[in-house]
């Protein structure tokens, strides 16, 4: 279709700039007179595209016009031209908004990142006290649930995370001084010398 629509525009163009069109010359045996042409494109020492420039009869018809470089200066082709550099415009303005949004997107991920891996140090090196009555010996009256472990971080740590980013199979039933996994994004390095990020909780008498 596209060939097609090439064939074309250069069947017209040979149409308005005929070897023995009167257009181009002022009478027989006189020289040519320039002829105003549309560029399609950027030409140096010439113009830009889009563009209206004079040129030799000659130089349009045996390189211009067969590389589709330039157009005559009519009515039709002006329009063609206007219309397609519209086109390209808003073409070129939508690949640099998408480019820009991917740069933004990209940005804002790394920024995210960031503060997860800054949130995991904190969470690594804290000590999360809780402070709970007992029944026999070191047992806790109630077992410390995730749910309350995940609260305890927000209200001391001021760090929100969610109950699967902690790996609690079962509450705490005693005192003591508990590692507990944490499960974090793969995205965050693992930290220095430790094969996983932890959570320290510490459960004293009340």
């Amino acid at each position: 279709m596209a060939s097609a629509r090439a064939a074309l525009l250069r069947r017209h163009c040979l149409a308005a700039a005929g070897g023995a069109n009167p257009v181009l010359f002022s009478g027989h045996g006189l020289r040519y007179r320039k002829l105003e042409v549309i560029l399609t494109t950027t030409i140096d020492k010439l113009g830009k595209a889009g563009e209206v420039v004079k040129v030799a009869p000659g130089h349009f018809r045996n390189h211009l016009m067969p590389k589709m470089l330039a157009v005559p200066n009519i009515d039709k082709f002006a329009l063609l031209i206007h219309e397609q550099r519209k086109l390209y415009q808003r073409q070129e303005e939508e690949v640099v908004k998408e480019v820009r949004q991917e740069d933004d997107d990209a940005k804002q991920q790394e920024e995210k990142l960031k503060e997860y891996q800054t949130a995991a140090k904190c969470l690594d090196n804290a000590l999360l006290v809780l402070r709970r009555f007992i029944s026999v010996g070191n047992e806790l009256r109630s077992p410390v649930t995730k749910d309350e472990i995940v609260s305890e971080v927000a209200r001391q740590l001021n760090i929100n995370i969610h109950p699967d980013n902690l790996h609690l199979p079962s509450p705490l039933a005693s005192l003591g001084e508990f590692e507990l996994p944490l499960r974090l994004p793969r995205d965050i390095p693992r930290p220095e010398g430790k094969l996983q990020w932890t959570l320290t909780v510490k459960i004293r008498r009340k």
